[in-house]
């Protein structure tokens, strides 16, 4: 039988996209026998704590990780079954989840420290308290965002740059501001237009890599991205879990794309599954936990070689 519960993990500080602020993260866990799962429900997406629930709740007992994909759509309710499910059969089977997949033991992944929507000033601050860190994203997407990458820059001027504009920009805006992406080392710009309006970027240049992230959920979005993106953005709370991310990440370097793997804010147990994703990927933005003021026990290990693998006591 699978048991919900509701968990709220306090933030460091408050985290700011161009989309609205918030100051905890607010996860689901799932627990299937002895294995868990956590989501996170994402406005964005028409998703609520309630509805993912209930989601959830509509599922036999004792369904299996092969049913649920049918069961549920890509999202964040399928999302907790199946990292559960997984973790349940690792555990079960007394071995570790990359055993079961038949992959090599995952090393660590050298992994983005999210800078938050600010003013210029105060960006420039977190980015010199972050400049250690080899790779830092920017949250964007607001027409006033070139005095933004100035100061990060500024604040920053070893590290690796990336910027999420969050579907803040237009074609006209993206592409006014793509030579100065460049100017500052910026390596790669994430969803510069709003999924769903962003057939320009077959249209303009694009001058660096342009990664999809609300145009790509699942196997699916990948014939609508051709052409337009570079990239994709996997996330388990959009692919509806590994089992999916697993093959979306097959299909999406198969066609040619290169991988990020993402995550939304959550706990050390939603970023535990996406440590497998993370092998070979491009980019890999799973700092969910570094934002948090508390966290699950047996966190992930987070140090100079990057985010490691979970311990089996934490997930897999």
């Amino acid at each position: 039988m699978l048991e919900i519960s509701r968990d709220t993990f306090r933030l460091a500080q408050v985290f700011t996209i161009s989309r609205g602020s918030r100051t905890q993260a607010q996860v689901l866990t799932v627990r299937a026998g002895a294995g868990w799962g956590e989501c996170v429900p994402y406005a964005r997406y028409g998703e609520t704590m309630d509805s993912v629930s209930d989601q959830i709740a509509t599922l036999p007992a004792g369904i299996s990780r092969a049913d649920v994909q049918d069961a549920l759509p890509a999202g964040a309710a399928r999302n907790a079954v199946d990292c559960a499910l997984w973790d349940a059969a690792a555990k079960q089977a007394g071995v570790r989840v990359w055993d079961l997949i038949g992959v090599p033991p995952p090393g660590p992944a050298i992994t983005a420290y999210t800078l938050s929507l600010d003013t210029p000033d105060a960006m420039q601050v977190q980015a010199a308290k972050n400049a250690h860190r080899p790779l830092l994203k920017i949250k964007l997407g607001t027409p006033d965002d070139m005095a933004r990458l100035e100061a990060v820059r500024r604040g920053a001027p070893d590290a690796t740059i990336i910027v999420d504009a969050n579907e803040g920009w237009t074609a006209d805006v993206y592409s006014d501001l793509a030579p100065h992406l460049l100017r500052l080392g910026v390596a790669m710009v994430e969803q510069p237009l709003p999924a769903g309006a962003d057939d320009m970027l077959g249209d303009i240049a694009r001058p660096l890599p342009v990664c999809a992230d609300e145009s790509c959920h699942d196997r699916a979005s990948l014939a609508a991205l051709r052409g337009k993106y570079d990239m994709v953005n996997i996330k388990l709370d959009k692919t509806g879990g590994l089992t999916e991310a697993l093959a979306l990440k097959a299909d999406a370097q198969a066609q040619g794309f290169a991988v990020m793997v993402g995550c939304m804010v959550g706990s050390s147990l939603a970023m535990a599954p996406a440590t497998l994703l993370a092998q070979d990927a491009a980019f890999v933005d799973l700092d969910g936990p570094l934002l948090l003021a508390e966290d699950r026990d047996y966190p992930l290990q987070y140090d100079a070689a990057g985010v490691h693998p979970p311990r089996p006591e934490l997930w897999g």
